[in-house]
C-alpha cells in the first residue's frame, strides 16, 4: 500500500475526516445558488487554515465533505472557522447584510466527524452516491 504522507517541519502526516453538518433545523436551504455559492466558498476557507476538501457534496440539507486537516490545527476549531466564515459569506451575498452579523445562525451548532484511515475510497464513494442514496429512503 503506497501511502503518500505530507509534511510539517516536524512531522509526516496524513489526518483525513469526514465530516457532516446541517443548516439550522435541518432546513432545505441549500439548492439553486446558494448551492453554487458554496462549494469554492469551502475550498477557499480550506485553503486558508492550510487544509484540501477532498471530496464533497451538498445536499438541500446537509453537507458531507472529506477533508485533509494538518495535525496542527484541531478539527472542531477547523469546522468552526468553515461553518462561521461561511454563514457570513451566504448573509452577505443572499440576505444583503455587510456588517453585524451578531446572532447570523446559518448553520446548526453541532457535526459529525469520523476518521477516514486507510478507507479513503469507500468514503469518497460514499459522498458521491449520497444524494441516490437519499432518494432511495424517500417516501
Amino acid at each position: 500500500m503506497s501511502q503518500l504522507y505530507q509534511s510539517l517541519s516536524h512531522s509526516k502526516w496524513d489526518c483525513k475526516y469526514h465530516i457532516v453538518f446541517t443548516p439550522k433545523y435541518r432546513r432545505k436551504v441549500m439548492f439553486g445558488e446558494i448551492r453554487k455559492f458554496l462549494g469554492p466558498i469551502f475550498h477557499e476557507l480550506a485553503r486558508q487554515k492550510e487544509c484540501r476538501i477532498v471530496e464533497g457534496h451538498l445536499m438541500p440539507d446537509h453537507v458531507h465533505m472529506c477533508i485533509e486537516i494538518p495535525p496542527k490545527y484541531a478539527v472542531a476549531s477547523v469546522i468552526g472557522f468553515l461553518k462561521g466564515k461561511s454563514a457570513i459569506a451566504i448573509a452577505r451575498q443572499f440576505s444583503g447584510k455587510q456588517r453585524n452579523f451578531n446572532g447570523e445562525n446559518f448553520w446548526a451548532r453541532g457535526y459529525t466527524v469520523s476518521t477516514v484511515g486507510f478507507e479513503l475510497e469507500a468514503v469518497r464513494h460514499y459522498i458521491r452516491e449520497q444524494e441516490i442514496a437519499d432518494k432511495g429512503g424517500q417516501f
